[in-house]
């Protein structure tokens, strides 16, 4: 996007009342916006709210257990990290079943689940074929960069 653009974005919005401009022009993008603290972006209405865990993860029926406080790998298992910031989605939308549960085999190249960064989807994959043991996030929560999010064993 030409420079001389988005100083003309910048005056106008100082012109303006508005607090907060963003152009999208092919596959560029500028946001500009007033000197103010942004806010966190809303979680979607449809999540619901986080239950209580019982003590046994065959209880849960999508395979999911109270992720683990521990940040390290156990022997034989390996952690898959969050690539960037974002927010840690465990299904492609509120409504669709969840990429992955505890115990299920996966394969490489398999996507393990989303972060969401800057408004846009990213899916994260399975580096190697395993089994997942582990899930270490709750979904739509934030995770940041090198956060585990998965520990999974090999074939």
């Amino acid at each position: 996007m030409d420079i001389r653009k988005v100083k003309k974005l910048i005056e106008m919005l100082e012109e303006s009342g508005i607090d907060e401009i963003e152009i999208h022009e092919g596959d560029d993008s500028v946001r500009v916006s007033r000197n103010q603290v942004q806010p966190a972006p809303p979680a979607p209405a449809t999540v619901a709210a986080p239950v209580a865990v019982q003590s046994s993860a065959d209880s849960d029926p999508r395979g999911a257990a109270e992720p683990a406080p521990a940040t390290e790998s156990e022997p034989g298992e390996n952690l898959i990290t969050a690539p960037m910031v974002g927010i840690y989605y465990e299904a492609p939308a509120p409504d669709k079943p969840v990429f992955v549960k505890v115990g299920q085999h996966v394969r490489k190249g398999d996507v393990l689940c989303i972060i969401e960064a800057m408004k846009i989807m990213n899916h994260v994959e399975a580096e190697q074929d395993g089994v997942i043991h582990r899930i270490l996030v709750v979904n739509g929560e934030p995770v940041e960069y090198g956060q585990p999010l998965f520990a999974i064993s090999a074939d």
